[in-house]
C-alpha cells in the first residue's frame, strides 16, 4: 500500500501515542505526556482549538487531577478562573420562595469557574504545535503486522503510532470504530432534556440579582426545570437553564444543537418566581438550544480495544448536573498519562515482552481502573437532575433530604484518591508484563 502524500507516518523506533480530539481531555492528555516525555501526536477535526459551551468549573478532585498531570495546566486554569465571592454552593426554591434552601461547602476558593474558551487557548499555549494537526477527519483504523495502528483520515492523509486514544467527544468516531456501527453504544442517547446557556454581563447580573447573587455559585430548583449561575470572569456570569422535555428532539441530522428563543425558555419558566424569569430576560431574544446526550442507556461496555482505547465523554459522556464530566475526563488524562509513560520506559528496555502487547496491557488496565467509577457518574448526574427538578418521589421539595441526597454524590467525586487510582494502574500494569515492579514511577 502506498502512503498518501501529506502522511504523519515516521517509522521511528520510539513508542508514539495518537490522540483524536483537541477538546479539555485530549489536550490535558497531550501535555501530561509532554510532561512526562513521551512522544505524541494530537489530530483535531476542527481548524483550530475551539471548546463547546460557555463555563465550565473544576471540582476538588478534577483540580487536585491537573495539579498531577502538569502543574502547569493547574496553573493555566488559575489564570482564567473566576474566584466565587464565598466558597459555598447555594440551592434556591427557585419556584415560589425565592428562598436558600441547602447550602454546601466547595472547600476554600473551591469549584472556580472559567470560560471554556479561554482554559482551552491558555493550555494551547502550552503545546507545540508540531505535535498538532488541525482539520483531520478519522475515517478508520486498521493494525499493521508488526502491531503498529494506522489512522486514515478522510482527507486522504494516515498517521501511525504504538497506540489510539480517542477523546473525540460525545459522538466519537473512535468509539464506533472499537464497539461497531451497529452497537447501540455507538451513539448516545437523548435526555429528555435541553439547555439554554448563555453568558450575561456582570454588570446587568448584579444589577438584577444583587451583588451577593452574581458573585458566588447558585442553583434554582423547581418543577421539571431548573437554572444554575456562577461567575467566569470579572465581566461575565455564566447562565445554564435546564429544561425537561418528553418530547423527541428537534434535529434529524443528529446535531445536539437547534435554534432556540428567549420566549421558549420564559415559557417553561412562566410560573416560576420573578427572581429566575428576571435571569432569563438578561440572555439574548435569538439563543441556541443544547440537547443533553448521555450514555446511561447504552453505556460502552468496554473502554479499550486492543491498542484503541476512548477517554473522556467518548467514553463516559454524562450531563452537566454535578459538575463534573470534564474533570472525570481529566483524571482519565491522568491515570493515561502515568500507564503511557511506563510504557515508554518499558518500551526502550531490552528483552522485554513486545511492545504491542505492553500497549495493550496499559490500555486494559486503563479500562480496569477507570470503568466502574466513570459508569457510576453517569447514573448519578441522571439523578441529581430528578434532585434539582423535584421528581424525586422521596424527597420532593424536602430541601432537608435533598441536602442528604446531593452531598453525598459531590462528596463521591470530590474525595476520591487519585494516588491510589494511579497505584493501582501501575500495580496492575505490572502484573500483566510481570516485571518484577520494573515498571513503578520513580
Amino acid at each position: 500500500m502506498l502512503t498518501p502524500p501529506f502522511s504523519d507516518v515516521s517509522r521511528s523506533p520510539r513508542f508514539h501515542v495518537a490522540i483524536i480530539g483537541g477538546g479539555i481531555t485530549g489536550v490535558t492528555l497531550a501535555l501530561g505526556l509532554q510532561a512526562r516525555g513521551v512522544s505524541y501526536t494530537l489530530y483535531e477535526r476542527a481548524p483550530c482549538f475551539k471548546e463547546i459551551g460557555a463555563g465550565v468549573g473544576f471540582s476538588p478532585n478534577a483540580e487536585a487531577a491537573l495539579k498531577a498531570v502538569d502543574p502547569e495546566i493547574h496553573a493555566a486554569y488559575k489564570r482564567v478562573a473566576m474566584p466565587n465571592g464565598e466558597d459555598w454552593f447555594q440551592w434556591v426554591d427557585g419556584y415560589s420562595s425565592d428562598e436558600v434552601g441547602y447550602k454546601l461547602y466547595l472547600g476554600e476558593q473551591g469549584f472556580q469557574g472559567c470560560r471554556r474558551s479561554d482554559f482551552i487557548d491558555e493550555l494551547a499555549e502550552l503545546m507545540p504545535m508540531k505535535n498538532v494537526r488541525f482539520g483531520r477527519v478519522v475515517e478508520r483504523v486498521e493494525e499493521l503486522a508488526d502491531g503498529m495502528m494506522r489512522i486514515h483520515f478522510g482527507d486522504g492523509t494516515v498517521g501511525e503510532a504504538d497506540v489510539v486514544i480517542g477523546c473525540d467527544g460525545i459522538r466519537s468516531r473512535v468509539r464506533q470504530l472499537i464497539l461497531g456501527d451497529d452497537n447501540p453504544a455507538s451513539h448516545p442517547s437523548y435526555t429528555k432534556q435541553f439547555c439554554f446557556r448563555g453568558l450575561v454581563p456582570m454588570d446587568k447580573a448584579r444589577k438584577t440579582l444583587s451583588e451577593y447573587r452574581a458573585s458566588t455559585r447558585f442553583m434554582y430548583n423547581g418543577p421539571g426545570a431548573h437554572a444554575i449561575t456562577y461567575p467566569v470572569s470579572p465581566e461575565l456570569l455564566n447562565v445554564l437553564l435546564v429544561i425537561s422535555d418528553s418530547n423527541p428532539w428537534s434535529t434529524t441530522d443528529g446535531r445536539h444543537t437547534a435554534r432556540g428563543r428567549k420566549k421558549e425558555a420564559l415559557e417553561a419558566f412562566k410560573n416560576w418566581h420573578s427572581s429566575v424569569r428576571a435571569i432569563i430576560d438578561l440572555m439574548p431574544d435569538d439563543m441556541d438550544k443544547w440537547a443533553i446526550f448521555d450514555m446511561l442507556e447504552h453505556p460502552a461496555p468496554f473502554y479499550s480495544k486492543g491498542a484503541v482505547c476512548i477517554a473522556g465523554d467518548a467514553a463516559h459522556a454524562t450531563g452537566p448536573h454535578l459538575g463534573a464530566g470534564a474533570g472525570f475526563g481529566i483524571e482519565d488524562a491522568l491515570v493515561l498519562s502515568e500507564l503511557l509513560e511506563a510504557v515508554d520506559r518499558a518500551a526502550r528496555m531490552k528483552g522485554g515482552k513486545p511492545r504491542a502487547q505492553i500497549c495493550r496491557d496499559a490500555l486494559s488496565v486503563y479500562n480496569d481502573v477507570r470503568y466502574e467509577r466513570t459508569q457510576w457518574l453517569v447514573g448519578r448526574t441522571r439523578e441529581a437532575c430528578d434532585l434539582f427538578q423535584w421528581r424525586d418521589k422521596d424527597v420532593g421539595k424536602d430541601f432537608e433530604k435533598f441536602g442528604k441526597e446531593i452531598t453525598w454524590r459531590f462528596h463521591q467525586i470530590w474525595e476520591y484518591d487519585l494516588d491510589k487510582m494511579v497505584e493501582d494502574a501501575i500495580q496492575g500494569l505490572n502484573s500483566k508484563v510481570k516485571s518484577n515492579g520494573l515498571l513503578t514511577p520513580d
